[in-house]
């Protein structure tokens, strides 16, 4: 439903307390120059854009939490959830409450009631103002972004993941992998595999903490713990008597065609990949989806995080910087999403074609996306 509708239906007295917040000019007691007058003040693109410049970090963040969820109705209690996960921890100090800004948004017109029996105590975004809100935060991001050449070289992973899954099926298909007592694999074992893939990575040695991001992530490096993770949560390996095996789901995998299932397996493990940092950073679809709109050409990392970075919380001992680089950058490239360079201006990237279609996709599946539970 469009705000126009949502004015129509709702009573007079919000409708004053929208007017009144935007400082209308208008007969208090007449309804439909009470719905003319808003939606000319609403109207105005200068003005709309000026509403989203003057928001506070958490007021942004609050909102850019509600534009990518595709719930059409929320509860109080699923708003206050979304509001809190706004704010930091230094904000709660403040004695800022999740139920203010829920107000505010309610009193400029940004969150109505339903309209039915049924849904007069739920909350929902007008659909028009999801997408002029999108639009406006779109040119507001990109506006700010330092775009620079293509780099003389730089790197791109293509669908390289996919192919390492299958090296990885095939490694543990061809060799008996014993686990230690906490269930991982051996450090020489991992460094054979690592031979053994297309992109091998440092493993992880036993200083720092490593947490949040996945079920084998304190035991191996990033980009293998997410196929190791894949695999073990569909199925195609197991964990059984000290031994790693592959399952007979695996080894059907492995049997299949190669070229004809690459494009679909990447987009599962780009959706899996999106539930399984979803714990650590509940708004990681909307963060991917401004990253594709604003590093559609080459563009340093650094004007990107400045821009982006306000969306994105800490999560214990990672900062935001170090989220966006390290959890989201350097993932989106092993999914192929983006390439990455090196520049006068410092490290740069570029969304790839195929990072580009799934990151439009972000707007529409954030919320269905459920984090992962393991089962042992």
């Amino acid at each position: 439903m469009n705000l126009a509708d949502m004015l129509t239906f709702a009573d007079i007295g919000q409708l004053n307390r929208i007017a009144d917040y935007y400082q209308c000019e208008c007969k208090p007691n007449s309804k439909h120059e009470l719905i003319q007058s808003i939606l000319t003040t609403l109207g105005s693109r200068a003005f709309f854009e000026q509403q989203v410049r003057e928001l506070n970090p958490v007021q942004l963040r609050f909102l850019n939490n509600l534009l990518f969820d595709p719930r059409q109705y929320l509860g109080i209690e699923e708003l206050v959830a979304i509001a809190r996960q706004s704010m930091d921890k230094k904000e709660n100090e403040t004695g800022a409450s999740p139920r203010d800004l829920i107000t505010r948004f309610h009193k400029s017109g940004w969150l109505f009631n339903g309209t039915t029996q049924h849904t007069k105590y739920l909350y929902q975004v007008p659909l028009d103002l999801k997408l002029r809100f999108r639009d406006v935060l779109s040119n507001h991001l990109r506006a700010e972004i330092t775009n620079t050449s293509e780099p003389t070289m730089y790197r791109d992973e293509y669908h390289l993941l996919v192919d390492d899954l299958r090296l990885f099926l095939q490694y543990v298909q061809q060799h008996e992998i014993a686990l230690n007592a906490e269930g991982m694999m051996y450090r020489r074992s991992q460094q054979q595999l690592m031979e053994h893939l297309h992109v091998s990575e440092e493993l992880v040695g036993k200083a720092g903490w490593r947490f949040g991001y996945g079920r084998s992530f304190k035991d191996y490096p990033d980009r293998f713990a997410l196929i190791y993770d894949y695999a073990f949560h569909y199925r195609l390996i197991r964990e059984e008597q000290g031994m790693l095996q592959l399952t007979s789901a695996g080894e059907e995998k492995q049997a299949a065609e190669k070229s004809t299932e690459k494009t679909s397996e990447m987009i599962q493990l780009f959706r899996f990949w999106l539930r399984l940092y979803k714990g650590a950073i509940p708004n990681l679809a909307s963060i991917v989806y401004w990253t594709g709109e604003c590093a559609d050409e080459w563009s340093t990392t650094e004007s990107l995080f400045r821009q982006i970075g306000p969306f994105i919380q800490p999560f214990y001992y990672d900062t935001p910087e170090t989220i966006y680089d390290n959890r989201i950058i350097k993932m989106m490239l092993h999914l192929g999403m983006l390439r990455i360079g090196e520049a006068a201006d410092g490290r740069t990237v570029q969304m790839t074609a195929w990072g580009s279609r799934l990151a439009d996709s972000c707007s529409s599946l954030s919320g269905d996306i459920s984090p992962v539970l393991f089962d042992k």
